[in-house]
């Protein structure tokens, strides 16, 4: 397992062929888009909407020269509009996804917010995810550890996390295992690679 995320080399399920990289990897590591009745590119993170996928890799650079590129009406092989902020947008619903699914956890509990609940579950070891915000205190989130075999998500911002969790903002979350945990998992570390600033690096070592 890498730290953060999915194994890099996780092979299960379906996989497609991104139109920026040429890359083939699983659906898990990529956004899928549909082309709508007017000819709009559109994001469908769920995986859900009807009409032909056309997939990228989750991945900003990767987006970027697919819009810069025109790729989505190479692919549709047809001309398509496509936004200029469709790689915000992809952004802002991946945000709502992994903030819907903690919430969801949340109220199923297990999910649990606030420095010395978290502590708590990471010493009983009813942690499996270590959540933490990107713009808290560097010295307050080096005081707790990933689970072991565990993952780290660290780059929701506190008020992100306070909108999953119900509360203004949320520094320190912890996740047990089931229910929709590794949904969780997936789609961070698909957030993760399309956010400009991940603050991936310099997190606590498990």
């Amino acid at each position: 397992m890498v730290r953060g995320g999915v194994s890099k080399d996780r092979q299960d399920g379906p996989e497609r062929k991104c139109i920026a990289t040429g890359e083939v990897q699983p659906k898990n590591g990529l956004i899928r888009f549909v082309v709508g009745p007017d000819m709009q590119v559109f994001p469908d993170i769920l995986g859900k909407l009807p009409g032909r996928g056309i997939y990228v890799a989750a991945d900003r650079d990767a987006l970027l020269l697919a819009v810069k590129k025109g790729l989505f009406s190479r692919a549709a092989k047809q001309a398509v509009k496509v936004d200029e902020g469709l790689v915000d947008e992809v952004e802002k619903q991946l945000v709502r996804r992994v903030v819907d699914l903690i919430s969801l956890q949340r109220k199923a509990g297990k999910a649990v917010a606030g420095y010395e609940k978290v502590k708590s579950w990471l010493q009983m070891e009813e942690a499996e995810v270590l959540i933490q915000a990107v713009d808290g205190s560097g010295r307050g989130k080096s005081k707790l550890s990933t689970p072991h075999f565990g993952h780290y998500i660290g780059w929701l911002t506190a008020d992100e996390l306070g909108l999953a969790f119900g509360r203004q903002t949320v520094i320190h979350g912890a996740l047990a295992s089931g229910g929709l945990t590794s949904r969780v998992v997936e789609e961070a570390q698909r957030l993760r690679g399309v956010r400009i600033n991940e603050g991936g690096n310099g997190h606590p070592k498990g």
